[in-house]
């Protein structure tokens, strides 16, 4: 929380969700993966939003992100949807209106916007651009379980944040520092002060094991999703530690289901 309002800064990373839509003549029928509901209301409410009707839309979407983890898998579809719907009807939209579809849909993450952004996950009030990040790598490890993020996101917790404001602003003053001098510690200076806030929010109790981690290995910090499981060690761009991280990573937790390296990048969406 920052001057009262909800929100979180943006890391993507290089995985997505690619989305394609195919419109004919009908009657406003959505055929979509079952598995995929709010995608599918993606389709149907960009629809509404650009005064298409008398059209039948069919989804295929494709994603390799983890579902329930934390790392705005939703959110992805649901981007990629409204995006893919607007191309295939003849329009464009910015991301402040995928953002607003999507916010119409579930709390999102921010990630439709190019660069690292503070974004409003809920009611998308405050948005601050932070620039291009400098290159980085983030080792993502999942030790099992998922959050419901309904659930979560439906719980009042603000006393609990205005308590936490102090250090969040602490936080985000860092990563904006480091953002805009390209320094690499600084950023993750900024994500560990987060990542050990949030405790307070969501328990992660792997978090103290990683930082530990992290400071043997070289990384310069971790992060966590916000409202997921899994945690994040923040390198330089350097893939031989990276990869001797997961190693050790390994090794150190036993635990561990899965372990993703990958690139942290500056977001938005893209047309092919």
């Amino acid at each position: 929380m920052l001057d009262g309002i909800l929100c979180m800064v943006t890391c993507p990373i290089d995985m997505c969700s690619t989305a394609t839509v195919e419109l004919s003549s009908g009657e406003g029928a959505i055929s979509a993966p079952e598995d995929s509901p709010k995608a599918s209301r993606a389709v149907r409410e960009t629809l509404q939003h650009l005064g298409e009707s008398g059209v039948d839309a069919h989804l295929f979407l494709d994603s390799g992100i983890p579902r329930g983890k934390g790392m705005a898998s939703s959110t992805a579809d649901v981007s990629a949807a409204i995006v893919a719907t607007a191309s295939a009807a003849g329009h464009e939209l910015a991301p402040a209106q995928i953002a607003k579809i999507a916010l119409g849909i579930e709390p999102s993450d921010g990630v439709m916007f190019p660069l690292i952004v503070i974004f409003d996950h809920r009611e998308g009030r405050t948005l601050q651009p932070l620039g291009q990040p400098p290159p980085m790598r983030v080792l993502v490890l999942d030790f099992g379980g998922e959050v419901d993020t309904v659930e979560f996101n439906s719980a009042c917790r603000e006393s609990t944040l205005r308590l936490l404001e102090p250090r969040m602003l602490e936080s985000v003053s860092l990563i904006e520092a480091g953002m805009r001098q390209g320094d690499i510690s600084l950023i993750g200076k900024g994500a560990t002060i987060s990542s050990v806030a949030n405790q307070e929010i969501l328990f992660n109790p792997n978090l103290e094991a990683v930082i530990d981690l992290s400071a043997e290995v070289g990384a310069v910090g971790v992060n966590v999703a916000h409202s997921g499981t899994v945690i994040g060690m923040l390198f330089r761009d350097d893939v031989a530690l990276v990869e001797k991280a997961t190693d050790l990573a390994r090794l150190r937790f036993g635990c561990l289901e899965t372990v993703l390296h990958c690139r942290v990048t500056g977001g938005g969406v893209r047309l092919h």
